[in-house]
C-alpha cells in the first residue's frame, strides 16, 4: 500500500514562499512520475507540476519561473518550492505518484496541505 504525506503547508502573504514537502512509503524509482496537483474552493483538481522519474519536469502555465519540483531519491521525497505566491495560488495541495501496470494506470494520492496566501 503506498502511502504518500504532505506537509508544509500554511498562511502566507502574498509575494511570499513556501515549500512543500511529500514523504513517500516506496522507493520513488517504483513511480513513473511524482508530482503536485492543487484544488481550490469551487474548483476541479489541476496539475501543478510533475517530475518524471526518467528525468524530466512539467508545470502548469500559471506556475512557470515561480514554483520547482524536485526530488531526493535517497529519502523517497517530494519537494515544492513556491515563490512569489498570488492570493489565486490557495487551494489544497495534493502530492501524486503514478505507476504504469501494463494497460492500467494508477496515481496514489496524499490527503492533501492547505496553503492559504492571504494578507
Amino acid at each position: 500500500q503506498v502511502q504518500l504525506v504532505e506537509s508544509g503547508g500554511g498562511l502566507v502573504q502574498p509575494g511570499g514562499s513556501l515549500r512543500l514537502s511529500c514523504a513517500a512509503s516506496g522507493s520513488l524509482f517504483s513511480f513513473v512520475a511524482t508530482g503536485w496537483y492543487r484544488q481550490a474552493p469551487g474548483k476541479e483538481r489541476e496539475l501543478v507540476a510533475t517530475s518524471a522519474t526518467r528525468g524530466g519536469t512539467n508545470y502548469a502555465d500559471s506556475v512557470k519561473g515561480r514554483f520547482t519540483i524536485s526530488r531526493d531519491n535517497a529519502k523517497n521525497m517530494v519537494y515544492l518550492q513556491m515563490s512569489s505566491l498570488k492570493p489565486e495560488d490557495t487551494a489544497v495541495y495534493y502530492c501524486n505518484a503514478r505507476r504504469f501496470g501494463g494497460a492500467i494506470t494508477m496515481d496514489y494520492w496524499g490527503k492533501g496541505t492547505l496553503v492559504t496566501v492571504s494578507s
